[in-house]
Order: C-alpha cells, then structure tokens, then sequence
C-alpha cells in the first residue's frame, strides 16, 4: 500500500526506520525487533541504504524480507549519488516486481574519506530532485515518493532558505510527503513548516526522532546532519555520561516530551531512528500512545 494513501486516510501516522545489518547475527536481532515493535501497527517501516549504494544487496534483500515475511508497509531509501540512472531503474524494478510501492528518494552520503576525491557517475543523478524526475519518468504514479526534510538546513546549504529552495524542486518534481533529519528543539520544525507553507509547498512532513540512548553516538549523528543538541540535555547528560541506564533515561524522557510537544501541535505523525533496537521506542510510545 502506498504511504501517500495511509497518510491521507490517517489522523496520526508512526513509523520506524531501520538500517541493514552487517551480519546473519545482525539481521536475526533486527526481525527480532520488528516483531517487538509489531503490536504498535506502525504505518510503515523504512529500510536505510549505505553511503554510496555500499549497502545495495542488504537493503534489497531486507526490504524484500519484511514485504514477503510480514504484514508491515515497507519503504526503501533509495541514493542516487553512487549510481548511474540505468542501476537506479533496475533495483526499482526489483521492488516494484514483487509488489513495493513506497521510496525514500535521497541524494544519499558521500562515503567517508571521500568528500574531495568522490566522482559522480556521469550518467547519473546529483540530486534528489534529480531522483524524484528519474522514478516518476520510469515508473509513473507507481511508487509513493517520499524525500528528507532539514529543519536546521542541510549541512551543505548556506542558510536554511537555500535549503528550502532545494526542497521545494524535490516536491515539484513529485514527492509525497517528507521525513525530517532528526532534530531535538521543536522550534527548528515548526519555524521550517511555517517557511516551507510560505512558499506553496504542502505535502506531509514527519519529524524524525531519534531517542538518546548513547551520547557519544548520537552526537556523531548529530555533528554529521548539523542538528543542535540542546544546551539542556546536555547539561543532564554530562553528569551521568559514563552510566549508560543513566543516559538512555534521560533521553527516553526527553524524546517522551519532545513528542507530546509536537503532537499537540498537530503534527501528521512521528518516525522513529530506532538504530535496529526497540526498547527506547516502545518506552516512549507507551506514554505518548493516547495522544496518537
């Protein structure tokens, strides 16, 4: 089922996103998570795609496992920037076969190490407005195209009005709706959903959350996507950064009121980073679940 058609007929949407593991280890840990996180009856599910389609063969093959072996809506993240526009229309192909009808389309990371020395395939796509053009040319009205959304600007944009300029061809070219990048103060997404409806665009837009459960890895997230860790959480974290109960409690009820927040704000509804773990999710979904 198409994302666009649930958010449409839906007061309040939650998801969860997922990355590939590594392992057979990892991916047994990973549907054993899905099947914890089932009884929520998430919206949809997304599955994560490396750094310059390094993960390509793990994210098909896990998208397709959740597809054929549950009963959950499944999207793929789909990159551009490692990819010529013919290895793009195959793997989408792939999807579309065996019945996938929901993308994430995203420009995607340039591998690490890489920033001065990364070529682009000369036939294929810079951005994801790009991507966006690419599917529905190749494919129609076949897959929900979903895109990222920056509230604090993505990191490579001057200032956050460029950034919605650029956000702005991603919806002409035929997104749906969009995920944000995490973020940790409200008041950067409210102030980008009052500038994106200034300048026409008005398609869903989901805030991501990401629960801190450890800070050193999430401000490594938080440093690479140019989100601001509040000058209050971190203040309740330094003190107790070397007891890990500690630091995902309070992250827990930060992530708690952060989403109560935006609920009463109306928002469309809520995607949760779960990094392939569902303790921190479901803890926070059981004291906001009566306001979804």
């Amino acid at each position: 089922m198409k994302i666009s058609d649930i958010l449409q007929h839906t007061k309040r949407s939650v998801s969860f996103e997922f990355f590939p593991p590594k392992t057979p280890e990892g991916e047994d840990s990973l549907f054993r998570t899905i099947k914890d996180l089932e009884f929520i009856k998430p919206t949809f599910v997304s599955v994560t795609y490396g750094a310059g389609g390094s993960t390509r063969e793990r994210t098909i093959r896990i998208v397709k496992k959740i597809h054929t072996e549950t009963k959950l809506t499944v999207m793929a993240h789909q990159t551009c920037i490692g990819h010529t526009k013919n290895e793009i229309v195959d793997i989408l192909k792939e999807y579309r076969n065996i019945g996938v009808q929901n993308v994430l389309a995203l420009r995607g990371d340039i591998p690490e190490g890489q920033k001065e020395s990364f070529v682009f395939p000369p036939d294929g796509c810079r951005y994801a407005n790009e991507l966006v053009s690419l599917i529905r040319e190749n494919f129609g009205d076949w897959f929900s195209i979903g895109v990222a959304a920056y509230p604090e600007g993505h990191p490579e944009s001057p200032d956050l009005d460029t950034d919605i300029f650029y956000f702005k061809k991603k919806v002409d070219a035929g997104a749906e709706f969009a995920i944000t990048q995490m973020f940790f103060d409200n008041r950067y997404f409210y102030n980008f959903v009052e500038k994106v409806q200034k300048v026409g665009i008005d398609i869903p837009i989901i805030p991501g959350i990401m629960p801190v459960t450890n800070f050193k890895q999430i401000k490594k997230f938080a440093d690479m996507c140019g989100a601001t860790i509040p000058k209050e959480l971190i203040e309740k974290i330094q003190p107790v950064a070397d007891r890990p109960e500690e630091v995902e409690k309070i992250g827990i009820e930060y992530a708690v009121k952060q989403c109560e927040d935006l609920l009463k704000h109306g928002v469309k509804g809520l995607h949760f980073y779960t990094l392939n773990k569902s303790k921190a999710t479901i803890q926070i979904y059981n004291q906001i679940k009566d306001l979804i």
